[in-house]
């Protein structure tokens, strides 16, 4: 035990993306947000004396280090000199400011570096030795490293052994990525004040790849497997349990969902461990679309059905921006500009959205409730689709958010299509209203997205989800993964049942 009081000094940093390996887009020194000081800390609610989730017990129970972290949308694979700026950055600042006692690495999980393999190891792995070697230096004992994590991250086992502490939502859609957080900071400032060190990690490989779009927590059977977390978690001699699902859009041999129970118990930590997994591998085959998914063709038609509920939504799944997606193909907007039924008179259906700023501005320069034509889309994924060709009326022209940047909304019979400047998910009714746009009397809503975000599903009288084209296609066969581990589900549906047993990394006592 340490002596009391005991005021753990703490570094916080990371690098947090979902990096699709089959859309052509790459994330640039544009894509990413790199923060620090105040601006930093201020992406932890639990830090915040002015918000609802604030702990004074974790806030004021430590000295928070603000570092160095860089954050963007889901895109496509990250241009190697941005990793390895906020790498060099991060581990300069740990030198420069070492030593600590402890560390929370704030990662996503489903990272993929062009060229490069494993990069959230390579990264937890290089502060490991940089915290390493400042307190080999000062004579001050190992510095714990916490990280806290996406569920639809990639775990490998070098990424366990280098985190003494590692954890990950358990809801999809996220909705408690802060509570989340807070948890991985709590338990490593317990752990610190208390003095018990590094717990022993329990850690199951498990061969099978979904996306996110079948295993949302909302429903069986992942409902009931994150659910069986809770009470593992209470149990005496255990401190955290997560499942991973993974990230399906990567194509690396990490790919596969995963398993970690830590716990100063190992045996029961491995024992728990195995539970989870198994039942996670049992249910491989009861894994469904979290709403009904089919053709774009089969989905239109359900929304233009005479009893269909309204708003009526539509995901277009294939290029959802927020899983990685270039946010331009416009294979669906293609088809419903050359879909008769959408004519005059026909159902408003407000289409969520191709990025291309030439012809924003080229709707700026006609002006609002000018007649235009103009080519839009697919300047990035020019592999799923072409430009598309929109020849309709400039409804609503708008500054747009920070993200978006300008904003025309083009009329093309009762369709009217969202071109935005940049990369932008439509997943919040404010985002729309920035759009100059008010869904909540549309007829049907067309978005890029996977399972709808809570306030798109609050909207949502009824929706379906289309299995369309794009970088994040739902149709992992006939994306090509090379890279993986196989056998692996659903790839090879007749492979034998894997081993579960857990691999168990030592408790380091402090």
């Amino acid at each position: 035990m340490r002596e009391a009081p005991f005021r753990p000094r703490i570094g916080t940093g990371g690098m947090s993306i979902e990096a699709s390996n089959f859309s052509p887009h790459r994330s640039g020194f544009e894509a990413f947000n790199f923060t620090k000081d105040a601006v930093l800390l201020s992406r932890y609610t639990v830090l915040d004396p002015e918000h609802a989730n604030h702990d004074p017990a974790v806030a004021d129970g430590a000295e928070w280090v603000p570092l160095v972290h860089a954050r963007s949308l889901p895109g496509g694979m990250v241009e190697p000199a941005v990793y390895d700026a906020l790498k060099s950055e991060l581990i300069e600042m740990i030198h420069a400011q070492g030593p600590f006692d402890g560390f929370f690495l704030d990662i996503h999980g489903a990272m993929t570096v062009v060229g490069r393999r494993d990069a959230e190891a390579d990264l937890a792995g290089a502060v490991r030795v940089a915290l390493d070697q400042e307190s080999a230096k000062a004579g001050t004992p190992r510095t714990l490293v916490s990280a806290t994590m996406d569920l639809h991250g990639n775990v490998s086992a070098e990424l366990v052994e280098n985190c003494d502490l590692i954890t990950c939502y358990r809801m999809a859609p996220h909705e408690d990525e802060q509570e989340t957080k807070t948890r991985a900071m709590a338990n490593l400032l317990t752990r610190l004040v208390e003095g018990t060190g590094a717990p022993a990690k329990a850690y199951v490989r498990i061969p099978v790849l979904l996306p996110g779009e079948k295993t949302s927590t909302r429903l069986e059977p992942a409902k009931g497997i994150y659910d069986a977390i809770l009470p593992i978690e209470a149990s005496a001699g255990i401190v955290d349990a997560s499942i991973w699902v993974g990230y399906a859009w990567a194509d690396e041999p990490r790919c596969y969902a995963s398993v970690v129970v830590t716990g100063d118990d190992a045996a029961l930590a491995a024992t728990k461990a195995t539970e989870l997994a198994t039942s996670y591998w049992d249910a491989r085959a009861d894994f469904a679309f979290v709403a009904p998914a089919a053709d774009l063709d089969t989905c239109v038609d359900a929304a233009l059905a005479p009893d269909a509920k309204r708003p009526y939504v539509l995901s277009d799944s294939g290029d959802n921006p927020t899983a990685g997606g270039s946010g331009d193909v416009t294979w669906t907007l293609d088809r419903l500009l050359n879909d008769p039924r959408f004519g005059h008179g026909g159902p408003r259906t407000v289409v969520a959205s191709v990025f291309d700023s030439d012809a924003v501005a080229a709707c700026f320069a006609a002006g609002q409730g000018s007649r235009i034509v103009v080519s839009a889309g697919a300047r990035v994924d020019h592999v799923h689709s072409g430009p598309a060709v929109i020849d309709g009326t400039v409804a609503q022209l708008t500054q747009g958010d920070g993200t978006s940047g300008r904003v025309a909304v083009v009329r093309v019979g009762s369709l009217e299509a969202i071109i935005t400047e940049r990369r932008k998910p439509y997943h919040q009714i404010s985002d729309f209203a920035a759009a100059g746009l008010d869904v909540t009397n549309a007829d049907i809503v067309v978005v890029k997205i996977g399972y709808l975000e809570p306030e798109l599903f609050g909207l949502a009288a009824d929706w379906m989800l289309m299995l369309t084209p794009g970088g994040v296609d739902q149709d992992l066969i006939r994306l090509g993964h090379k890279n993986i581990d196989r056998p692996m589900f659903p790839f090879d549906t007749d492979m034998p049942t894997p081993d579960l047993r857990a691999t168990v990394f030592p408790a380091k006592k402090a």
